[in-house]
Order: C-alpha cells, then structure tokens, then sequence
C-alpha cells in the first residue's frame, strides 16, 4: 500500500454518480395528495421532499438521524426522512410541515409555538412540530416529562426548551377542546422596561417557511 487514502465524500459521489443512472417509480401520498414520480433510486425520503416535490420545510441537517430537523410523520410514525431511503416509501403517506395547516387556520401547535416564543430562528420548528404532532396523537394529555421525552430527539440551539415545552403543552390544552393558556411571559425587574409593546408572533417560522 502507499499509504493514501480516498476521501469518505469522494467514495459517496462516485457511488451517486453510478446510482444516479437508476431510477425508479415512485408512488406515495404526501400531506393527503397522491404523488406518483420518477426518482434516483439512491434518494432518501429527505431529497426527494426537498428536491422533487418542493417542501423545503422539512429541514436538512445532520444527515445522519442526530438532530431531528428532518423528522416527518410516515403512516402516522414520526421518521428522520433523511434516513429513509425513497424506495422505502413506496405505497405509504406521509406528512411534512406544510400538511399540519387546517385549511385557512394554523395548527394548534404552529398557534402555540407562535404565541409562546418557540420559534426563533425557525430552523428546527418544522421538525419539532412534527415530533409534538405525533406525541399527541398519541397522547392527547401528556405531562411535562413525556413532552420532554418526545421531544429528546430534536436538537433547539435558541429556545432554551422551555418555551417549546410550554408551547406544546397549551396546544394540548386546546386540541382537548380546553380554552388556551395565556403565554408565560418573563419577569422584567427595570421599571424602564415594564411599558407595554407591540406583541411579536413568527407565523411564518412556525409554519417552516423560514
């Protein structure tokens, strides 16, 4: 041996180069739509949103299933899309951000995450809704340790949490036909700061536009 090695990235764009020449037929539904395409056979579930459909709400992150930012709902079941091959997907349904609006009104969640400061810089909201979508679906009354525990996979460098774990809990509240909690806000001890202000809502972070 000589010693050199080839680069990781190397080796994966060669074999994309060769998979790239495959393709195949892809039919699933996607946020209640039957979506019926042809794609590179080495696509993940994640490119295939992003790049053949267009729903650049669902994230790239890590690529490799450790920061959530990603996650969509498949049959029901929360999945990182970026670790399911498109193949995988065949005959299935899916749902991204974009299919948690109810018509003309936001999703409870997408309400509560904009009223509780849960979305800042809106980069892993889509897949935290996702996740809180499907904690409860399955648990319509959850505590603030299963919220936590569903909720462990997503990776959030601005909120600190709290205000998503406060989010999701009111729109429990709300989907259980129970009136909305007012947000928490922060204590502020300079009389100079006590005047009331314009609220502020991120409408569009929550729907993962931004």
């Amino acid at each position: 041996m000589n010693g050199s090695l080839v680069p990781l990235s190397t080796v994966q764009a060669a074999a994309r180069a060769s998979a790239s020449r495959e393709k195949l037929r892809l039919a699933f539904t996607v946020n209640g739509e039957p979506r019926d395409l042809v794609v590179e056979s080495y696509k993940t579930l994640l490119e295939v949103l992003r790049e053949d459909l267009a729903l650049t709400g669902t994230k790239h992150g890590c690529e490799l299933g450790e920061c959530g930012a990603c996650a969509v709902l498949l049959d029901g079941e929360l999945v990182l899309s970026c670790l399911v091959a498109a193949v995988e997907c065949e005959g299935r349904s899916a749902i991204t951000v974009e299919g948690l609006r109810e018509g003309p009104s936001l999703h409870p969640l997408q309400d509560a995450f904009a009223d509780h400061g849960a979305a800042q810089c809106g980069y892993c909201t889509p897949g935290m809704l996702l996740a809180a979508k499907s904690l409860l679906d399955h648990t319509p009354d959850p505590s603030r340790d299963e919220i936590a525990q569903a909720l462990s996979g997503q990776i959030c460098r601005c909120t600190g949490y709290l205000q998503i774990f406060d989010a999701v809990a009111a729109a429990a509240q709300v989907m259980r036909g129970e009136p909305a909690p007012a947000p928490q806000l922060p204590a502020v001890a300079d009389p100079q700061m006590t005047q009331e202000a314009p609220g502020l809502r991120a409408p569009r972070e929550a729907h993962g536009e931004d």
